[in-house]
């Protein structure tokens, strides 16, 4: 399981993101390009090293051949000029020497370079060609790879035979491969990662404009933008075009449906009045039944058209609210209709943007306000910020008085429409059961509790927008 996880990672990663797969699959071909090239190149400076290294030692063979020859006393004579001065440096790795095969061809000759002899390999194991030449590797004096090129020759009239033997450092030759083979992979290795950097710097550039695309329609979400705007290229210019094709289409429809309803609210406002008057002028347990089902029918339509004009709201483009303004408005004139209560107001610094209507926002707060005024003994708090780490993208607004406050056990019913527990104070007992409907709609909290001041304190979270 362990092994797995990595792999699932790098798909899952790999699969989400298309600049990372486009990137991915064409790096991985460049660095499998890059070796085939590397070992195709290496290969190639191998033969051609190796061709060239038997070239010379066989020229040199000949050389040696043609150099050395039987003496008068039957001894072997010459002196080969190879013209490389490594054959006169002792332990250079590169040797040549004559030695007698048959007959008496005396000592053998070889190079200054050759201090120790050097014995040459059973013929079982290398036997010589058609023209009495063979070429093997051993081990030279100092350890070093030494490629030997060897013949055997009639020398003398007599029928003798000398084996001519010609010895180069292979080492060298292996050294020097080594030294090509590992400067060409560095090369390669710049060049390919210059390459793979050019290639995702090209890759992203091209991708640019689908994060142009994302910032748009984020913009859109926020409510800063209503369409896609800016020049795109000619492979996302029809996607930008469907899309706000699409945001126009939503908006007819919500538009659509906002008169719909502000249409059957005026259609249905006439025959609520005259059954409500029809009621007052019948009077009586008669007529108070009728204005009752009649108010209780005005209540529902009413809660039923605002959840659904929030609905469609909150289903399409966000609105903004600038919840200080608002909530400094109406601070005022809260506060000069009921200039007994000592009102303090704490707001946060930094905009706070309501991803809403304004209307709702006034409901809200207004409603919350309102009731705490007039519950209030003689002090009333509002206080708006950013919500707490559970509350991540939402604002928080808390209002609190110093009024009897409401019992724990009887929270959850003042939320209830037309639940009242004072019938001593007017109202109707629908301000909390709206800013609850309100908030539910939004996708917020509210929550009644204890204030601190002894009376009720209210909080309210709703979806925050980008300022």
């Amino acid at each position: 399981m362990t092994g797995q996880k990595p792999q699932t990672w790098l798909r899952r990663v790999i699969s989400r993101s298309l600049a990372v797969r486009v990137i991915a699959f064409s790096s991985f071909w460049a660095v499998i390009a890059l070796v085939v090239i590397a070992t195709i190149i290496s290969t190639l400076f191998r033969q051609v090293s190796e061709r060239g290294f038997d070239s010379v030692l066989s020229a040199y063979l000949n050389n040696v051949i043609g150099s050395v020859g039987v003496a008068a006393d039957g001894g072997l004579r010459g002196s080969p000029n190879l013209d490389d001065m490594r054959f006169l440096q002792p332990h250079s790795g590169w040797y040549w020497s004559v030695e007698p095969v048959t007959g008496d061809l005396g000592t053998p000759l070889r190079s200054p370079s050759m201090v120790t002899p050097i014995p040459a390999v059973d013929i079982d194991e290398v036997p010589f060609n058609t023209t009495f030449q063979r070429t093997y590797n051993t081990t030279g004096p100092i350890g070093e790879t030494v490629e030997v090129f060897e013949a055997e020759l009639v020398v003398g009239d007599e029928g003798q035979i000398a084996r001519f033997r010609v010895m180069g450092n292979r080492s060298e030759l292996e050294e020097e491969i080594s030294r090509f083979v590992r400067r060409l992979y560095g090369y390669l290795a710049v060049f390919g990662l210059g390459m793979i950097a050019i290639n995702v710097f090209a890759i992203l550039y091209g991708l640019r404009p689908l994060n142009r695309v994302q910032q748009a329609l984020s913009d859109i979400r926020a409510g800063t933008a209503q369409r896609l705007a800016g020049p795109f290229p000619t492979e996302i210019e029809s996607l930008a075009e469907e899309t706000n094709a699409l945001i126009d289409n939503n908006r007819r429809i919500v538009e659509r449906s906002r008169k719909q309803v502000g249409n059957l609210a005026h259609s249905l406002k006439t025959p609520l009045a005259v059954v409500m008057n029809e009621a007052r002028a019948v009077g009586g347990a008669r007529g108070q039944l009728i204005s009752a089902q009649a108010q209780a029918l005005q209540q529902q339509l009413d809660h039923y058209l605002q959840r659904a004009r929030i609905v469609a709201q909150r289903d399409s483009l966000v609105f903004r609210t600038p919840v200080q303004a608002s909530l400094e408005r109406m601070a005022r004139v809260m506060g000069k209709l009921n200039p007994s209560i000592e009102l303090e107001v704490e707001l946060a610094k930094q905009p706070m943007i309501f991803a809403g209507e304004q209307e709702d926002l006034d409901d809200i707060c207004g409603n919350l306000m309102e009731n705490a005024m007039k519950w209030a003994s003689k002090r009333v708090s509002l206080t708006a910020k950013e919500g707490a780490v559970n509350d991540a993208g939402k604002l928080q607004i808390v209002i609190e008085d110093d009024g009897p406050g409401i019992p724990e056990e009887k929270a959850r019913d003042v939320l209830k429409r037309g639940r009242r527990l004072d019938e001593t104070k007017p109202g109707t007992g629908l301000g909390l059961a709206i800013v609850a409907d309100l908030v539910d709609e939004y996708g917020g909290s509210l929550s009644l509790e204890r204030s601190e001041f002894g009376g009720l304190k209210a909080t309210v979270a709703l979806p925050r927008a980008e300022a």
